[in-house]
């Protein structure tokens, strides 16, 4: 892509934490950030990604197909060591070019999401690579990017509403009488990541609120009772697009089910907490 296109993007992306419009609008995009291989200098461009549970996303090397891999491809291969912005985080990564089966079963799951992949593929020559961006795991809090810590609050949550959003489109497309390999894959990533969050809050945020402001006791509470209610919604949710041949109609119900109680626990949250957290 042109690189005064990308540069907009990329100050649209970070400007909005993650949401841009136009081209990328309702897509899985990440700002990633490699050191040239010739010049040794950081350059950014703005990729779409696949979830893939764990600790790593997917990134393809298609350029739209043209005859030659992208350059931030070139640069990962000499320099495997990445930033990645997700739009609620910054985090190192390293890069593994996927290989063999591996590779094509990605790539399998990537075009049955969107046969764009496909089209692409057959516009060139090359295989275009896929490649796994792993986290690096640094200790401590993560790098929210967000300037407060009310705010932090409120990024995080935003990323979990998107994803979510993005899981409910892709489930109303579906007309299938199974769910795709890559949209089960949505699910289980965007349930890990939202127990991992509220796991953070029960054992970190939570407790420290309650000895230094014992007048959130009642709304804590709340809040503890509503993570053990959304955790057997998430579990429901896990119990049923786990099964290779899960039925659209029932994980529809279950992520209906997920969402309302999830934006309820959210905004009650929001609503007490942030100013609080603010205040500090």
């Amino acid at each position: 892509m042109p690189h005064d296109f990308n540069q907009q993007v990329i100050e649209e992306f970070r400007a909005n934490k993650g949401r841009v419009g136009g081209y990328f609008e309702g897509a899985r995009l990440l700002l990633l950030t490699t050191t040239g291989a010739v010049t040794g200098r950081p350059h950014t461009t703005p990729v779409g990604y696949l979830p893939d549970g764990g600790d790593r996303v997917l990134v393809i090397a298609s350029a739209a197909g043209a005859p030659k891999h992208p350059a931030w491809f070139h640069n990962l291969l000499a320099n495997p060591q990445v930033t990645i912005e997700s739009g609620a985080f910054t985090y190192e990564a390293r890069a593994v070019v996927l290989e063999g089966e591996e590779r094509d079963r990605a790539f399998a799951r990537a075009v049955e999401a969107d046969p764009g992949w496909a089209a692409y593929q057959e516009k060139t020559e090359r295989v275009i690579p896929v490649v796994a961006l792993h986290e690096i795991a640094q200790g401590g809090p993560p790098n929210i990017n967000a300037s407060s810590m009310g705010e932090a609050i409120k990024v995080v949550h935003d990323a979990f509403r998107r994803e979510l959003a993005l899981i409910r489109e892709e489930m109303s497309k579906g007309g299938g009488t199974t769910l795709g390999a890559q949209l089960r894959v949505n699910c289980l990533t965007f349930c890990a990541g939202l127990h991992n969050h509220h796991t953070g809050e029960d054992i970190g945020m939570f407790p420290v609120l309650a000895d230094r402001h014992p007048e959130f006791a009642p709304a804590l509470a709340r809040l503890g009772e509503e993570h053990e209610r959304i955790a057997e919604l998430v579990e429901d949710l896990r119990r049923v697009v786990s099964d290779e041949d899960a039925d659209p109609a029932a994980a529809r119900t279950e992520v209906e089910r997920l969402t309302t109680a999830l934006e309820a626990h959210l905004t009650y949250e929001e609503e007490q907490l942030i100013p609080v957290l603010d205040a500090v």
